[in-house]
């Protein structure tokens, strides 16, 4: 008999909150805890980040142009989902745990050559740029936010797949130190996987930075994969390890409720979630609500990816 053990917003669509009231009173704490802070515009970023670490710059690349206003930094980095912390939204402080440097990411798998890099090191290989992307949680909510990070095809030219490698798949850390959450029933390491047809794409990014500065711990530091057309939980934080490999992974929230998330994750205005629509998203900081865009309005952009694959799940 298979359990379902609910938790944090697993729950009856009938005892959620409405988003509006949710977002709007969290923003007038996070205004509140600003001015109470020394009085100075605290900003969560600027107290918990050493300005020698890199990864934070890089020009702005406008090709991408999110057709939104831009989310708060306050908002887009105190409010936040990362259960090997907490299953609260408001983790940030326990995030700062983490030491983020040095770090190091195994390349492995179906490569010429499996090597691990320094992080820093990989940064050295790529061309750092910024670009801002609209960013869509199954949950409901959304921002947009400038990413500091290179193309995940630069990475292909860095770890030279075979031609056999068919899937890229992304472990991220699992440091019982600094991550309380991992004591919970979750299958940690978080595991992601993506075809090495969207990895090539484009749209698809590692990002090292956020609002021009590196990446903080609470959004996934030092190196994060940004998949804007897709979910947010497929854009895994803090990673450890990048498997080429010609079998598809089993992913994590697959592995826990495969009737609800499955392995492509594409944003869908028409396919609800099995407790939820996904008709619409409430904008973060500012609780407004508006219409949800197909491939979170990404189409002319990865839609072709799909053209061969109607019999997948592709939405869910």
């Amino acid at each position: 008999m298979h359990i379902i053990r609910r938790r944090g917003w697993e729950i009856l669509e009938s005892q959620v909150t409405p988003e509006a009231l949710v977002l709007n009173r969290r923003g007038l704490i996070a205004g509140a805890a600003a001015l109470s802070i020394g009085g100075l515009g605290f900003s969560a970023r600027a107290q918990t980040v050493a300005p020698a670490v890199p990864g934070g710059a890089g020009p702005r690349n406008d090709k991408f142009e999110p057709g939104r206003e831009m989310s708060l930094e306050k908002d887009a980095t105190t409010y936040n989902n990362y259960y090997e912390f907490s299953e609260s939204k408001n983790l940030w402080r326990d995030a700062q745990a983490l030491k983020t440097r040095p770090w190091t990411v195994k390349i492995e798998g179906m490569v010429k050559q499996p090597r691990t890099l320094d992080v820093d090191d990989l940064i050295k290989q790529v061309s750092l740029e910024e670009r801002i992307y609209r960013h869509r949680c199954v949950e409901r909510w959304a921002m947009t936010v400038p990413w500091t990070g290179f193309p995940v095809s630069q990475l292909l030219k860095v770890a030279e797949p075979l031609s056999s490698a068919k899937y890229v798949v992304f472990t991220t850390v699992a440091d019982k130190k600094a991550m309380p959450g991992l004591r919970g029933f979750y299958p940690f390491p978080y595991v992601e996987g993506i075809t090495i047809e969207e990895a090539a794409n484009d749209l698809s990014f590692l990002s090292t930075g956020l609002f021009g500065k590196p990446l903080p711990p609470q959004n996934g530091a030092p190196l994060r994969l940004t998949l804007p057309w897709k979910y947010g939980f497929k854009s895994v934080k803090a990673i450890v390890s990048i498997n080429f490999t010609d079998k598809r992974p089993k992913t994590f929230w697959e592995e826990i409720l495969p009737e609800e998330y499955g392995f492509w994750a594409n944003i869908n205005p028409a396919v609800a979630h099995r407790r939820w629509s996904q008709a619409e998203e409430t904008l973060l900081g500012s609780g407004k609500t508006v219409p949800t865009q197909i491939y979170n309005g990404y189409g002319p952009f990865v839609a072709g990816l799909y053209d061969n694959l109607k019999s997948e799940k592709l939405y869910m």
